[in-house]
């Protein structure tokens, strides 16, 4: 794709158009010029008083410090008829010029709807013609900005349908086998049965689980197109709240959830149920996959007009690879891609989609001491129409 860098460059024969039309419209004007002349001459002869005016006019009428006459009439008329000429040859030149700029502007919009679309007009122009070379041009940023943004949505689709396929396929085939060694009364007792049963059953909740995050991504990828209720949160009551609700859960594993809450309490506007489904994931995740972990951070800082959280573990690094791709769906560290361990792969995909969709960012940082989510929202939250 070209930049429109280069200057306006006429052809060979835009070239001799101009030349050919320059000199047909000289010729025609001095023809004209001595049509007009011999007309004026005849009318001068044939009326003496006219001529003796002319004469006393010559006589009168002086310049220079030595009081030189003008010209003769002959001489004036001729001076003045080259310079009107000089500017309508001009005049006709620039129209000329200009109209060729014009059809080599089409001569490029002809090209682009040929399927060129990523091309740009590649020339400087000036006055309006170059105002019609920008807006085309700007029209070709927004064509091929609507269309990388069209491939990107449909590759996502495409990818988003290969990895629930991948990933429904594989307990939806163990659910198949097992029921079918039952159809087929393939088992020696009743308790073979209830052991496929029981495998059947948890794959299928397997699916369910996978079936609702992929609804929750979904909810949360079409935040923009919802009306959100804003609700008042206590920050500070919020960040308790949540080492209340995870205390539990986290001490059966050794973890201690510790809460660093704001100075002053600050009351933020924000739809609660995305806000408590952001932590849900990040709190979760830290307990689940904080391999080693002791303890779990939650904190909060004022941030402009931003509140800014953090939900840090002290468990094990996790690899650079893997935070590059982490926010990724159904990006999983495991290679496996089993569920048993490496879950959906859509939770933090969820988390970033809602926390952007409300206007905040998130970021992850991982060392040998810490690893931190870091996210922030706005304290006084938009209602997304």
């Amino acid at each position: 794709m070209k930049n429109n860098t280069e200057s306006f460059k006429l052809k060979r024969n835009e070239r001799q158009e101009l030349w050919i039309e320059g000199i047909l419209t000289m010729s025609l004007l001095i023809l004209a010029d001595f049509a007009i002349g011999n007309i004026i001459v005849n009318f001068i002869r044939h009326n003496q008083g006219v001529t003796d005016g002319i004469f006393i006019i010559k006589q009168s009428v002086t310049f220079g410090p030595f009081r030189q006459p003008i010209l003769s009439w002959e001489g004036l008329f001729w001076f003045i008829m080259l310079i009107i000429n000089g500017l309508i040859v001009w005049w006709r030149l620039v129209r000329i010029y200009k109209r060729i700029e014009i059809s080599r502007i089409i001569d490029e919009l002809h090209y682009i709807s040929d399927g060129h679309f990523e091309h740009k007009i590649p020339f400087q122009l000036s006055g309006d013609n170059e105002r019609v070379a920008k807006s085309v041009n700007f029209l070709v940023e927004n064509v091929i900005k609507s269309m990388d943004d069209e491939r990107r949505i449909e590759k996502s689709k495409d990818d988003l349908v290969t990895s629930v396929s991948h990933d429904l396929r594989t307990p939806l085939t163990s659910i198949i086998g097992y029921l079918g060694l039952i159809e087929d009364h393939q088992y020696q007792s009743e308790a073979d049965i209830l052991k496929y049963c029981k495998i059947a059953y948890e794959k299928s909740q397997q699916m369910k689980l996978l079936v609702d995050q992929l609804f929750e991504y979904t909810k949360a990828n079409n935040l923009k197109q919802r009306k959100l209720e804003m609700n008042p949160i206590d920050v500070n009551q919020l960040l308790t709240q949540l080492e209340t609700s995870f205390a539990l859960e986290a001490s059966k594993r050794g973890i201690k959830i510790v809460v660093k809450p704001l100075k002053k309490d600050v009351i933020m506007s924000s739809n609660a149920e995305l806000v408590g489904r952001v932590f849900n994931n990040l709190i979760t995740n830290a307990i689940s996959y904080g391999e080693g972990a002791n303890k779990i951070c939650l904190s909060a800082k004022v941030k402009g007009a931003q509140i800014q959280f953090t939900v840090a573990n002290d468990g094990k690094r996790i690899p650079t690879s893997v935070i590059e791709r982490i926010f990724e769906r159904f990006y999983r560290e495991e290679s496996s891609r089993n569920t048993n361990t490496g879950g959906s792969g859509l939770g933090l995909a969820i988390v970033k989609e809602i926390i952007q969709n409300q206007g905040g960012t998130i970021n992850v940082n991982s060392t040998n001491k810490l690893t931190s989510f870091v996210f922030t929202l706005p304290i006084k939250g938009k209602q997304t129409d």
